[in-house]
Protein backbone atom coordinates (compact mmCIF):
# COMPACT_ATOMS: atom_id res chain seq x y z
CA UNK A 1 0.00 0.00 0.00
CA UNK A 2 2.67 2.47 -1.10
CA UNK A 3 0.13 5.14 -2.11
CA UNK A 4 -2.28 4.90 0.79
CA UNK A 5 -4.89 7.70 0.65
CA UNK A 6 -3.00 9.65 -2.02
CA UNK A 7 -5.26 11.38 -4.55
CA UNK A 8 -4.05 10.59 -8.06
CA UNK A 9 -5.29 11.94 -11.39
CA UNK A 10 -4.62 9.78 -14.46
CA UNK A 11 -5.33 11.47 -17.79
CA UNK A 12 -6.28 9.15 -20.64
CA UNK A 13 -7.20 6.79 -17.83
CA UNK A 14 -10.20 5.02 -19.34
CA UNK A 15 -8.28 2.41 -21.34
CA UNK A 16 -4.89 0.90 -22.05
CA UNK A 17 -1.93 2.01 -19.96
CA UNK A 18 -3.95 4.65 -18.12
CA UNK A 19 -6.59 2.19 -16.95
CA UNK A 20 -3.94 -0.32 -15.87
CA UNK A 21 -2.21 2.36 -13.77
CA UNK A 22 -5.52 3.44 -12.23
CA UNK A 23 -6.28 -0.12 -11.16
CA UNK A 24 -2.77 -0.65 -9.78
CA UNK A 25 -2.83 2.65 -7.91
CA UNK A 26 -6.13 1.66 -6.30
CA UNK A 27 -4.58 -1.62 -5.14
CA UNK A 28 -1.76 0.44 -3.62
CA UNK A 29 -4.32 2.42 -1.60
CA UNK A 30 -4.66 5.53 -3.79
CA UNK A 31 -7.89 7.38 -4.45
CA UNK A 32 -7.84 7.55 -8.24
CA UNK A 33 -9.43 10.02 -10.61
CA UNK A 34 -9.80 8.68 -14.14
CA UNK A 35 -9.86 11.70 -16.47
CA UNK A 36 -10.57 10.91 -20.11
CA UNK A 37 -12.09 12.47 -23.20
CA UNK A 38 -14.59 9.58 -23.02
CA UNK A 39 -16.27 10.59 -19.78
CA UNK A 40 -18.75 7.69 -19.84
CA UNK A 41 -15.97 5.12 -20.08
CA UNK A 42 -14.02 6.94 -17.36
CA UNK A 43 -17.07 6.63 -15.10
CA UNK A 44 -17.37 2.91 -15.87
CA UNK A 45 -13.70 2.29 -15.03
CA UNK A 46 -14.08 4.26 -11.78
CA UNK A 47 -17.14 2.23 -10.83
CA UNK A 48 -15.26 -1.01 -11.48
CA UNK A 49 -12.31 0.13 -9.37
CA UNK A 50 -14.38 1.43 -6.47
CA UNK A 51 -12.45 2.69 -3.42
CA UNK A 52 -13.72 6.26 -3.88
CA UNK A 53 -12.54 6.38 -7.51
CA UNK A 54 -13.92 9.15 -9.70
CA UNK A 55 -14.43 9.19 -13.45
CA UNK A 56 -14.45 12.63 -15.09
CA UNK A 57 -14.53 13.89 -18.66
CA UNK A 58 -11.42 15.77 -19.77
CA UNK A 59 -10.30 17.10 -23.12
CA UNK A 60 -6.73 18.26 -22.45
CA UNK A 61 -6.93 20.69 -25.37
CA UNK A 62 -9.62 22.69 -23.55
CA UNK A 63 -8.14 24.97 -20.84
CA UNK A 64 -11.49 25.41 -19.11
CA UNK A 65 -11.83 21.64 -18.76
CA UNK A 66 -8.37 21.35 -17.21
CA UNK A 67 -9.24 24.06 -14.67
CA UNK A 68 -12.60 22.41 -13.96
CA UNK A 69 -10.88 19.08 -13.38
CA UNK A 70 -8.60 20.54 -10.70
CA UNK A 71 -11.51 22.37 -9.06
CA UNK A 72 -13.76 19.31 -9.09
CA UNK A 73 -11.13 16.94 -7.73
CA UNK A 74 -10.21 19.28 -4.87
CA UNK A 75 -13.88 19.83 -4.06
CA UNK A 76 -14.59 16.09 -4.04
CA UNK A 77 -11.40 14.68 -2.51
CA UNK A 78 -9.71 17.67 -0.85
CA UNK A 79 -6.34 17.64 -2.57
CA UNK A 80 -4.19 16.32 -5.43
CA UNK A 81 -1.02 14.36 -4.65
CA UNK A 82 -0.17 12.66 -7.94
CA UNK A 83 -0.65 13.44 -11.63
CA UNK A 84 -0.06 10.90 -14.39
CA UNK A 85 0.00 12.78 -17.71
CA UNK A 86 -0.90 9.87 -19.98
CA UNK A 87 -3.39 11.29 -22.54
CA UNK A 88 -1.96 11.18 -26.06
CA UNK A 89 -2.81 10.69 -29.72
CA UNK A 90 -0.88 9.14 -32.60
CA UNK A 91 -0.51 9.90 -36.28
CA UNK A 92 1.80 8.71 -39.01
CA UNK A 93 2.74 9.90 -42.50
CA UNK A 94 5.82 10.38 -44.69
CA UNK A 95 7.59 13.69 -44.23
CA UNK A 96 6.41 14.97 -47.61
CA UNK A 97 2.78 14.19 -46.74
CA UNK A 98 2.64 15.58 -43.20
CA UNK A 99 -0.21 18.05 -42.76
CA UNK A 100 -0.67 21.08 -40.56
CA UNK A 101 -3.93 19.57 -39.32
CA UNK A 102 -2.08 16.48 -38.09
CA UNK A 103 0.64 18.65 -36.54
CA UNK A 104 -1.89 20.76 -34.66
CA UNK A 105 -3.76 17.73 -33.33
CA UNK A 106 -0.68 15.78 -32.19
CA UNK A 107 0.99 18.74 -30.51
CA UNK A 108 -2.27 20.07 -29.01
CA UNK A 109 -2.76 16.83 -27.08
CA UNK A 110 0.72 15.39 -26.57
CA UNK A 111 2.56 18.62 -25.77
CA UNK A 112 0.26 21.57 -25.07
CA UNK A 113 -2.28 19.45 -23.21
CA UNK A 114 0.42 17.81 -21.10
CA UNK A 115 2.15 21.11 -20.27
CA UNK A 116 -0.95 22.94 -19.15
CA UNK A 117 -2.44 20.00 -17.26
CA UNK A 118 0.88 19.79 -15.42
CA UNK A 119 0.78 23.53 -14.74
CA UNK A 120 -2.76 23.53 -13.35
CA UNK A 121 -2.11 20.58 -11.07
CA UNK A 122 1.29 21.91 -9.97
CA UNK A 123 -0.32 25.21 -8.94
CA UNK A 124 -2.69 23.27 -6.72
CA UNK A 125 0.18 21.24 -5.26
CA UNK A 126 2.12 24.43 -4.49
CA UNK A 127 -0.98 25.85 -2.81
CA UNK A 128 -1.27 22.73 -0.67
CA UNK A 129 2.38 23.10 0.38
CA UNK A 130 3.07 19.39 0.80
CA UNK A 131 4.78 18.55 -2.48
CA UNK A 132 3.61 15.99 -5.00
CA UNK A 133 4.54 13.64 -7.80
CA UNK A 134 4.01 14.28 -11.53
CA UNK A 135 4.67 11.51 -14.06
CA UNK A 136 4.66 12.33 -17.76
CA UNK A 137 4.34 9.68 -20.44
CA UNK A 138 6.98 9.95 -23.15
CA UNK A 139 7.84 7.13 -25.58
CA UNK A 140 10.76 5.37 -27.17
CA UNK A 141 9.69 7.46 -30.18
CA UNK A 142 10.97 10.50 -28.30
CA UNK A 143 14.44 8.98 -28.10
CA UNK A 144 15.00 8.74 -31.86
CA UNK A 145 13.52 9.77 -35.18
CA UNK A 146 11.48 7.47 -37.39
CA UNK A 147 10.87 8.24 -41.06
CA UNK A 148 7.09 7.78 -40.95
CA UNK A 149 6.48 8.94 -37.38
CA UNK A 150 8.03 12.41 -37.36
CA UNK A 151 5.29 14.34 -35.60
CA UNK A 152 4.74 11.76 -32.87
CA UNK A 153 8.49 11.38 -32.32
CA UNK A 154 8.90 15.16 -32.06
CA UNK A 155 5.99 15.46 -29.63
CA UNK A 156 7.42 12.81 -27.32
CA UNK A 157 10.91 14.33 -27.51
CA UNK A 158 9.27 17.54 -26.33
CA UNK A 159 7.77 15.64 -23.38
CA UNK A 160 11.22 14.39 -22.35
CA UNK A 161 12.68 17.90 -22.59
CA UNK A 162 9.80 19.58 -20.78
CA UNK A 163 9.95 16.97 -18.02
CA UNK A 164 13.51 18.10 -17.28
CA UNK A 165 12.61 21.81 -17.28
CA UNK A 166 9.49 21.36 -15.17
CA UNK A 167 11.38 19.18 -12.73
CA UNK A 168 14.01 21.87 -12.17
CA UNK A 169 11.32 24.51 -11.81
CA UNK A 170 9.19 22.63 -9.31
CA UNK A 171 11.55 20.63 -7.10
CA UNK A 172 11.98 23.61 -4.75
CA UNK A 173 8.30 23.03 -3.93
CA UNK A 174 9.09 19.33 -3.38
CA UNK A 175 7.15 18.42 -6.50
CA UNK A 176 9.00 15.66 -8.33
CA UNK A 177 8.53 15.58 -12.10
CA UNK A 178 9.72 12.48 -13.96
CA UNK A 179 8.67 10.51 -17.02
CA UNK A 180 8.17 6.99 -18.30
CA UNK A 181 9.18 6.03 -21.84
CA UNK A 182 7.30 2.90 -23.00
CA UNK A 183 8.26 0.91 -26.05
CA UNK A 184 5.67 -0.86 -28.18
CA UNK A 185 2.69 -1.66 -25.96
CA UNK A 186 -0.29 -3.79 -26.94
CA UNK A 187 -3.17 -1.36 -26.37
CA UNK A 188 -6.25 -0.42 -28.45
CA UNK A 189 -4.18 2.40 -30.02
CA UNK A 190 -2.14 -0.23 -31.86
CA UNK A 191 -5.06 -1.00 -34.17
CA UNK A 192 -4.71 2.55 -35.53
CA UNK A 193 -0.91 2.33 -35.60
CA UNK A 194 -0.97 -1.00 -37.42
CA UNK A 195 -3.49 0.27 -39.98
CA UNK A 196 -1.36 3.32 -40.75
CA UNK A 197 1.80 1.25 -41.21
CA UNK A 198 -0.14 -1.14 -43.44
CA UNK A 199 -1.20 1.82 -45.58
CA UNK A 200 2.24 3.34 -46.01
CA UNK A 201 4.39 0.20 -46.01
CA UNK A 202 2.06 -2.02 -48.01
CA UNK A 203 1.76 -4.62 -45.25
CA UNK A 204 -1.18 -6.91 -44.51
CA UNK A 205 -3.18 -6.09 -41.40
CA UNK A 206 -1.44 -7.25 -38.24
CA UNK A 207 1.95 -7.75 -39.87
CA UNK A 208 3.61 -4.61 -38.46
CA UNK A 209 2.41 -5.47 -34.98
CA UNK A 210 3.82 -8.98 -35.31
CA UNK A 211 7.19 -7.69 -36.55
CA UNK A 212 7.68 -5.07 -33.85
CA UNK A 213 6.74 -7.57 -31.17
CA UNK A 214 9.30 -10.08 -32.41
CA UNK A 215 11.98 -7.36 -32.55
CA UNK A 216 11.73 -6.52 -28.84
CA UNK A 217 14.76 -8.03 -27.05
CA UNK A 218 12.47 -9.32 -24.28
CA UNK A 219 10.63 -11.32 -26.91
CA UNK A 220 7.19 -9.71 -27.01
CA UNK A 221 5.31 -6.42 -27.07
CA UNK A 222 4.74 -4.76 -23.75
CA UNK A 223 1.44 -5.03 -21.92
CA UNK A 224 -0.18 -2.17 -19.99
CA UNK A 225 0.57 -3.93 -16.71
CA UNK A 226 4.29 -3.85 -17.53
CA UNK A 227 4.22 -0.07 -17.01
CA UNK A 228 2.45 0.01 -13.65
CA UNK A 229 5.40 -0.89 -11.44
CA UNK A 230 7.42 2.11 -12.57
CA UNK A 231 4.33 4.32 -12.25
CA UNK A 232 3.91 3.23 -8.63
CA UNK A 233 7.60 3.69 -7.86
CA UNK A 234 7.78 7.24 -9.26
CA UNK A 235 4.64 8.20 -7.32
CA UNK A 236 5.95 6.79 -4.05
CA UNK A 237 8.24 8.14 -1.34
CA UNK A 238 10.98 5.86 -2.70
CA UNK A 239 11.36 8.33 -5.61
CA UNK A 240 11.65 11.49 -3.49
CA UNK A 241 15.25 12.10 -4.59
CA UNK A 242 14.64 11.44 -8.29
CA UNK A 243 14.26 14.61 -10.35
CA UNK A 244 13.73 15.10 -14.08
CA UNK A 245 14.46 11.57 -15.25
CA UNK A 246 12.84 9.59 -18.07
CA UNK A 247 12.84 5.83 -17.52
CA UNK A 248 12.70 3.36 -20.41
CA UNK A 249 10.23 0.54 -19.76
CA UNK A 250 10.41 -1.16 -23.13
CA UNK A 251 11.77 -4.68 -22.95
CA UNK A 252 15.24 -3.53 -24.04
CA UNK A 253 14.27 -1.62 -27.20
CA UNK A 254 16.11 1.55 -26.27
CA UNK A 255 19.30 1.59 -24.21
CA UNK A 256 20.68 4.84 -22.82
Amino acid sequence: MQLQDKVAIITGGARGIGAAIAERYAREGAIVVIADIDGAEAARVAKRIGHQALGLALDVTRPEQIDALVTDVVAARGRIDILVNNAAVFDLAPVLETTRESYRRVFAVNVEGLIFTLQAVARQMVKQGTGGKIINFASQAGRRGEALVGLYCASKAAVISYTQSAALGLITHRINVNAISPGVVDTPMWEQVDALFAKYEGLPKGEKKRRVGEAVPYGRMGLPDDLTGMAVFLASADADYIVGQTYNVDGGNCLN
